[in-house]
């Protein structure tokens, strides 16, 4: 399993984003992988200024310039924290676009933003740039909330078996390799509703869960095993009686984790466009970091 090599994490100088930046300078210095802080300038808006001031360049050299400061003086200060480099990259155009473009450009391996910007909606979570990111990327993509103050610690991993399940978990030991890991599975019985519904006893309904469980149990030990991880340095949950998404936050909240990392698809290729309700969900109403995992090769 290799380590991280180079992370990009973007900013609007917002305080959200900059504890991104500060989480992935932490652990680039963990890693020992170079960060590059990127930061983009609406290009439409700059072409607008330049028409109505009869193509005027000079107020559109200025927010470019001012910007270019900004940028200089964040990375000189999280370089100076941390005893690092911090590269940079200033880009004029869509910001999803362009911080998606440049990770693939120097084939990061981990792209960081912050879950709320600088804008009127600040709050939201859902349809804003870090989620249109986590989407367009193709690498993993970690949805800082907190500000940042040691490694992570315990990462809460839920996993439906499918192949995405090891990728998330892969990911999860680069990140931290010194954090316990808590693999989660939501077990859910078939039809049970349906059953409940036909008059069927609860003590066969209750037979059915156990030996569900029973085998998630199973099954996360095998996955444990095959990720290496040793019993000293893993948990194993199997949480039943509501939606997955509220067992997730469940799951989070009980454990006390600082992170969360989800399988961008998991056994529905298409759901919601590669972020599916569950990831939404766990982004929207959960406390803390959120890692869109994806599978990459080592």
């Amino acid at each position: 399993m290799s380590s991280l090599r180079a992370i990009v994490t973007a900013t609007d100088f917002s305080a959200h984003s900059r504890h991104a930046a500060q989480r992935a300078a932490l652990l680039a210095r963990a890693t020992g992988a170079a960060v590059t802080l990127v930061h983009t300038v609406g290009g439409s808006a700059l072409e607008d200024l330049r028409r109505w001031l009869a193509d005027d360049s000079q107020a559109a050299s200025a927010i470019e310039a001012d910007a270019s400061t900004r940028l200089q003086e964040l990375a000189a200060e999280l370089g100076q924290a941390q005893g690092l480099k911090v590269g940079t990259h200033l880009s004029i155009g869509h910001p999803v676009e362009q911080v998606t473009r440049h990770a693939d450009d120097i084939d990061a391996d981990l792209l960081v933003t912050g879950t709320r910007g600088a804008g009127f909606f600040r709050g939201v979570v859902v349809g804003s740039t870090a989620e249109r990111i986590a989407k367009r990327s193709a690498r993993p993509v970690l949805m800082v909330r907190q500000l940042p103050h040691e490694p992570y610690r315990r990462i809460l991993v839920p996993v439906d078996f499918s192949d995405w399940s090891l990728a998330a978990i892969r990911q999860a030991q680069r990140l931290a390799p010194q954090a316990t890991l808590v693999l989660m599975h939501a077990v859910e019985v078939p039809f049970e509703g349906k059953m409940r519904l036909a008059g069927v006893s609860g003590d066969i309904v209750t037979h059915y869960q156990d030996a569900a469980r029973r085998e998630a149990q199973q099954r996360l030990s095998a996955l444990a095993a095959e990720a290496g991880l040793g019993a000293d340095r893993v948990c194993l949950s199997t949480p039943s009686g509501g939606d997955p998404w509220m067992l997730i936050v469940q799951e989070e909240q009980e454990r006390d984790c600082d992170l969360v990392v989800i399988g961008r698809q998991g056994r529905h290729a298409l759901d919601e466009f590669l972020l599916g309700s569950t990831t939404r969900m766990v982004i929207a109403d959960g406390a803390a970091d959120v890692l869109i995992s994806c599978r990459r090769p080592d």
